[in-house]
């Protein structure tokens, strides 16, 4: 393998916190919006929630994966973060809507 930055270990330190934290962000994100969506399309919270689950732990696992095989590690941190915030945002904005109608 023909590396052209040097294994540091910060890089490693760097893709370990951006599996485990940012793939929990990028999850919990996908979760919380994924439940709701469902849940407003008038399927059963509890079966909307179990799905969600299933679908995250996957998720979950290729998000961890990912963090060590992309090419730069700001980019998996600006994603994963990045979209999980977006995500629970959006789940929050979806939520409010269901308790307002």
């Amino acid at each position: 393998m023909n590396r052209s930055v040097p294994l540091t270990p910060w890089l490693v330190a760097s893709r370990i916190g951006a599996g485990v934290l940012g793939g929990y962000a990028f999850t919990w994100g996908l979760i919380a919006l994924g439940v709701g969506l469902l849940f407003a399309a008038r399927m059963e919270f509890h079966d909307a929630e179990a799905l969600g689950y299933i679908v995250g732990f996957i998720v979950y696992l290729l998000a961890f994966l990912w963090a060590f095989t992309a090419a730069r590690v700001a980019h998996v941190w600006a994603v994963l973060v990045g979209g999980g915030a977006l995500m629970t945002g959006a789940a929050w904005l979806v939520q409010r809507a269901l308790l307002s109608a």
